[in-house]
């Protein structure tokens, strides 16, 4: 079973080069890239099964000994995110290849693509921060090239800041494990949180917080989420749609990883619920502002990321097993909601909503798919966003957390109500001449995203319980560590 975790990474990579010897033959490109990222899921799925029945899986390259070598594992927490980041990467990419068809912007999609998802891979696996910048390296740089695939001058002026921010946050990346090697003498996690009790508080608190400010500038937390609005809406609906559902829940991820594996709390944390509650606001505020299907996609990016921040401020079990939860749940139904935001670009060449209307007369199908993902994301019963925040406000009630528990109730409500201008303006408005049709193939993998999405729901019980083993074993990291050093002793 541990020779799944490195082909996880591996793969991808070797069929990138592959995809890239092929030149201009679309047909064998495509037949490579939906096999390794097929393959990549069910490997992923399979580490889930492993990983939840058996304990986390440790791979040690190289043969050399943690915490000088370079070490992969897979626990129940990377698992989960795994398997969902790769059915969503699966998606997207038949989604892709239905809709850009034979145009030459798709000669070089699957290498950027396959190098993305090996990026995605590394970044969820790796035992190490140095590692853990790599993967960040490879899957940002394929994700510039991703942006820039339409390079008019709007596309290269908004990506502009993307590049920019993201290289800024690289730098600091360097100084952080700069600072950390000099601390410990490492860059191995495990080792790091077995020795992180030897530093005095106030540099433990310094280094907490320049950890938090590293990754939330990757995962577009308050105040640094500027960047995302005006670089994700330029981009092809196939890149903005694994953007949006991937890129900064990788940032999400880590941040737990390291708020958890290194720093103990003896409760919540008010800076954490701080940044969550300002990052909803500010970010559902944004996408009110908006009249574009995709601007006001992309600031709820933004809004919805801060629930996850707020279930890992509880720093408890239920709470850090409901962010798990809602970030599962937010993976699959932000993809979807960009892939019919895509559906409605197609249709009348804008996602501009004073130019749509009247799809629910002419295409009642992808009326029928926006609402229960438009419901899920404003946390209506029965769907998947409102058993994540269910849970989530559960347990600020049960700490008496009442603050963060009113913004998190009152963001939903104006999510709801920033989700009703797509339906008014889309959907029930007047109707407007269609430029061009979404075919079955679009239409369907759309579908099946929606299917995910009420599958989330129907076995919410099970994922909560997966959620919370997920969870315990990241509040214990002495579990992290035994797996990792006790697999070199």
């Amino acid at each position: 079973m541990t020779w799944l975790v490195p082909t996880l990474v591996a793969g991808p990579i070797l069929a990138a080069g592959l995809t890239l010897l092929m030149g201009r033959r679309l047909i064998p490109q495509r037949i490579v890239t939906l096999a390794t990222v097929g393959s990549v899921f069910v490997m992923s799925a399979t580490l889930l099964w492993s990983a939840d029945t058996s304990g986390p899986i440790v791979v040690q390259l190289g043969a050399w000994e943690a915490p000088n070598g370079i070490t992969l594992i897979v626990d129940r927490f990377s698992a989960i995110v795994l398997s969902v980041s790769t059915l969503m990467l699966a998606a997207v990419l038949l989604y892709a290849i239905f809709q850009l068809g034979k145009d030459a912007v798709d000669w070089w999609f699957h290498t950027k693509y396959l190098a993305l998802t090996s990026g995605v891979v590394l970044s969820l696996v790796t035992g190490d921060l140095f590692n853990l910048f790599v993967g960040f390296e490879v899957m940002l740089v394929a994700s510039y090239v991703l942006l820039t695939v339409r390079s008019g001058p709007n596309e290269i002026r908004a990506t502009m800041s993307y590049v920019v921010i993201n290289l800024i946050a690289s730098a600091l990346f360097l100084v952080l494990i700069a600072v950390t090697y000099g601390l410990f003498g490492t860059v191995n996690m495990a080792d790091i949180a077995s020795r992180m009790h030897e530093l005095e508080d106030g540099t433990r608190t310094a280094l907490s917080l320049l950890m938090l400010a590293v990754f939330g500038i990757k995962a577009a937390l308050f105040p640094l989420f500027m960047w995302l609005p005006d670089s994700y809406p330029t981009a092809p609906t196939p890149v903005t749609a694994i953007f949006a559902g991937l890129l900064t829940k990788v940032g999400v991820f880590v941040i737990i990883r390291t708020q958890t594996l290194f720093f103990d709390s003896g409760g919540p944390s008010t800076l954490l619920l701080f940044v969550a509650g300002a990052t909803m606001v500010f970010g559902v505020l944004g996408a009110i502002a908006q009249n574009d299907v995709k601007r006001i996609l992309s600031f709820h990016i933004v809004s919805q990321i801060g629930y996850m921040i707020m279930g890992l401020g509880f720093l408890t079990v239920a709470g850090v097993a409901a962010a798990i939860l809602y970030m599962s749940h937010h993976i699959i139904v932000k993809t979807g909601l960009f892939l019919v935001g895509g559906v409605v670009e197609r249709e009348f060449g804008t996602g501009a909503l004073d130019r749509t209307g009247g799809l629910l007369r002419s295409h009642p199908v992808v009326a029928a798919m926006f609402l229960p993902l438009a419901f899920s994301l404003a946390g209506l019963p029965p769907f998947s966003g409102f058993v994540a925040k269910l849970a989530l406000v559960q347990e600020g009630v049960g700490l008496g957390l009442w603050a963060i528990v009113g913004v998190s109730l009152g963001v939903s409500l104006l999510t709801f109500y920033s989700m009703t201008k797509i339906w008014g303006a889309a959907f029930w408005g007047e109707a407007q001449e269609s430029v061009d049709r979404a075919g079955i193939g679009m239409l369907t993998v759309v579908g099946l995203v929606v299917a995910a999405s009420i599958g989330v729901a129907a076995l919410a019980g099970p994922l909560i319980e997966l959620s919370a083993r997920a969870a315990s074993e990241l509040l214990d990291p002495t579990i992290y560590i035994d797996a990792v050093l006790g697999s070199s002793a």
